[in-house]
């Protein structure tokens, strides 16, 4: 593993597109805060990637550019409104 550079907490807000490209590049950082390390930026491993996300959906395939997060929830919002709906109908007519 390479040594990992340590960087401020504030040059990390300040330049996090810089750290993350850096980071794509296989590069680590300690990220510290009034002088005291607080957490490790490092590479996910391909193999440990495929272990510690299980993709359910890819958004992407809906809008190469991803899906805003309101839409997403106001769609989740209409399906859950839609199952209640179904749910109530199924009741109506197993109590006929």
């Amino acid at each position: 593993m390479s040594k990992s550079s340590i960087i401020g907490l504030k040059e990390l807000r300040e330049n996090t597109e810089h750290y993350i490209r850096a980071i794509d590049k296989g590069k680590s950082f300690t990220v510290v805060r009034r002088s005291k390390p607080i957490f490790r930026l490092e590479p996910v491993e391909e193999a440990d990637d495929d272990r510690l996300w299980d993709t359910k959906i890819d958004l992407t395939q809906i809008d190469p550019h991803g899906v805003h997060i309101d839409q997403v929830i106001a769609s989740l919002k209409r399906l859950q409104l839609q199952d209640r709906k179904k749910g109530h109908e199924s009741a109506r007519q197993k109590s006929r």
